[in-house]
C-alpha cells in the first residue's frame, strides 16, 4: 500500500470518528428532548405515588379536577382510573359534569361507587344544572367526600346571587372537619372560557368572606386565567392565597419535545383561616407515551391541597 493510500485511509478514519461523535451528541440531545415536562422545583408537581406517601393524618386533602365532559362517554375503565387518582383525597370538587342528560350525575355516582370499592366510605352530591345562557354552556358540579373525615353541613347549593353575572354559577359546600370539629366552605367554580373574559365573572367573587361570615373559605376550580392576572389582586388584599403558582394544569393535544402541559388555569385559592401544608398539580401523564390515555379522562390535571383549618 502506497503512502498516499495510507494517508487517505487515515483521513477516512478521522472522518468516521468525527461522524460517530456528532451522531452520539445528536442521540443524547434527542433522548433529552423526549423527557417528560417537569415544572421547576418549588412550583409544585407530584405524581400519584408521591401523593400516596403523604401521611399527615392531622391535615385534610382536597383535589379539584375539571373532568372533561364527565358523563356517558366515560367507560368503566376510565372511571376506575379516575378513582385511583382521587382515592387519597378526603374531599373532591369536580367541574364539567354533563348537564344535558342524567348521564352526568350517573357518572358521578359510578365514580363514588368505584371509590367505595377502594376501602374508604364516600358520599357525594351533584348540583342542579347551572342556569347558563345556553344548554351547551350549562354544566353540573359535584362534591365527593370521605364520611370518616368530613360531614357536609346541610346541602350544597348553586350561588343564585351570581346567577345573572356568570355563565355557570358556583356550587357552595359547607363542611365540618370531624377530627377537629371545625367548619369550612368550598366554592366550586368553572369560569367562562378565556376569550369570553372570565375576569368579568371572577371579580364578582372577592366578597365571599363577608357573604359567608367566614375566614375559612376555599375557592377551587377552573378559572381560565392564571393566578398572576390582575383580577386576583383584590382577593390577595383580602387575604386569599393561591395554592400553586406558575404551574400548567391543562394538557396539549400532542407532546412536542417532551412538553405536554399548557396553561396554568386550575387552582385553589384559600383564605387566612386555612393553613396550607402542601399543594401541587398531580401529573397523571409523567411521560409522552401516556398523554392520549390521560386525555381520554380529561384535558386538565387535578390540583391537590393538603391543609388544616386554623
Amino acid at each position: 500500500m502506497g503512502s498516499r493510500q495510507i494517508q487517505n485511509l487515515k483521513y477516512l478514519l478521522v472522518i468516521n470518528k468525527l461522524l460517530l461523535f456528532l451522531l452520539s451528541i445528536s442521540l443524547c440531545f434527542s433522548a433529552y428532548s423526549q423527557q417528560p415536562t417537569h415544572v421547576q422545583p418549588g412550583e409544585g408537581t407530584l405524581s400519584l405515588t408521591e401523593i400516596k406517601k403523604l401521611k399527615n393524618t392531622d391535615a385534610l386533602k382536597i383535589i379539584t379536577w375539571n373532568i372533561q365532559n364527565l358523563g356517558r362517554s366515560k367507560s368503566d375503565a376510565e372511571i376506575e382510573q379516575m378513582a385511583q387518582a382521587l382515592r387519597y383525597a378526603d374531599l373532591v370538587a369536580v367541574q364539567e359534569v354533563v348537564a344535558k342528560d342524567p348521564a352526568g350525575a350517573q357518572a358521578v355516582a359510578r365514580l363514588a361507587d368505584e371509590l367505595n370499592r377502594l376501602g374508604a366510605k364516600w358520599d357525594y352530591q351533584v348540583s342542579h344544572p347551572t342556569r347558563s345562557p345556553s344548554a351547551y354552556i350549562s354544566e353540573r358540579y359535584a362534591f365527593l367526600w370521605k364520611t370518616a373525615e368530613l360531614k357536609m353541613l346541610g346541602r350544597a347549593k348553586l350561588d343564585q346571587e351570581l346567577q345573572s353575572a356568570v355563565y355557570r354559577e358556583p356550587f357552595i359546600g359547607h363542611f365540618e372537619d370531624k377530627r377537629r370539629q371545625q367548619n369550612f366552605y368550598v366554592i366550586n367554580f368553572h369560569a367562562r372560557k378565556y376569550n369570553d373574559q372570565p375576569e368579568r365573572e371572577i371579580k364578582r367573587m372577592s366578597n365571599y368572606q363577608e357573604r359567608l361570615a367566614s375566614e375559612t373559605v376555599l375557592l377551587v376550580g377552573d378559572f381560565n386565567l392564571t393566578e398572576r392576572h390582575t383580577v386576583w389582586n383584590p382577593f390577595y388584599k383580602r387575604g386569599f392565597q393561591a395554592a400553586i403558582k406558575k404551574n400548567p394544569t391543562t394538557l396539549k393535544r400532542k407532546c412536542k419535545n417532551g412538553n405536554y402541559r399548557n396553561h396554568a388555569i386550575d387552582n385553589v385559592f384559600y383564605t387566612s383561616g386555612i393553613k396550607k401544608i402542601k399543594a401541587a398539580s398531580i401529573d397523571l401523564v409523567q411521560d409522552c407515551f401516556h398523554l392520549q390515555n390521560i386525555r381520554a379522562l380529561s384535558d386538565h390535571l387535578p390540583v391537590f391541597l393538603e391543609f388544616q383549618v386554623n
